[in-house]
């Protein structure tokens, strides 16, 4: 008697996609791994993991200028309000940071991320795995969070949601000037002998 062939079974992800699902309401897509749809709820801002660890040393954790932060591998990923895929170009040409190599790239609409494993799972500790190192919070909505840009007309100051989320402009700026020491000091690291250029002045947006 011949035995049925054995239906290939559904990788087992650890509850991965229903935390992030039903706990944060967030879109996912099958694995492994499990991966985060970006350009729904938030775009990521991706940039080298010494140039994000400098970051995160430079904003505090008081008041910080970020949002829910990710490391995978050697890279890190900033969660930024959606939509700011489309705006990192120009913010960098008017910031004067166009056409330099800094390694700052962002996801936004139709891209993904890998889900890193929630902060209470055994896997959040794996080598290699992606950890957050500013996890979300469930039963909290995240886009209040998120860096955005103020030109919403609701509030002044940071952010465009009266002033409670962290200002876009000033987390790319701040990116960008670690990326670029950091790109500077690898440089150094390996016999260049590249010296550190003038840093641009982060200025005021001139909206109307």
């Amino acid at each position: 008697m011949a035995l049925p062939f054995p239906l290939p079974r559904r990788p087992l992800d650890g509850g991965h996609a229903r935390w992030y699902g039903y706990e944060l309401g967030w879109a996912t897509a099958d694995g492994p791994p499990v991966q985060l749809l970006t350009g729904l709820r938030f775009d990521v801002l991706e940039l080298p993991a010494d140039a994000g660890a400098a970051l995160l040393r430079r904003t505090g954790p008081a008041a910080p200028m970020t949002g829910p932060v990710a490391l995978c591998g050697e890279r890190m990923r900033l969660l930024v309000a959606a939509g700011s895929a489309d705006e990192l170009p120009g913010l960098l040409d008017w910031l004067e940071w166009g056409g330099i190599a800094l390694g700052l790239t962002v996801l936004g609409a139709d891209g993904r991320m890998a889900a890193p494993a929630p902060p209470w799972s055994p896997h959040a500790a794996a080598r290699g795995a992606a950890v957050w190192l500013r996890p979300p919070e469930p039963g909290r909505e995240v886009e209040p969070t998120l860096p955005t840009l103020a030109l919403t007309g609701r509030g002044t100051g940071g952010g465009g949601r009266g002033g409670d989320a962290p200002d876009l402009v000033r987390l790319v700026d701040a990116a960008a000037t670690e990326c670029h020491r950091a790109r500077l000091l690898r440089g150094n690291d390996v016999g260049s002998h590249a010296r550190p250029t003038q840093m641009p002045t982060a200025q005021p947006l001139a909206f109307s």
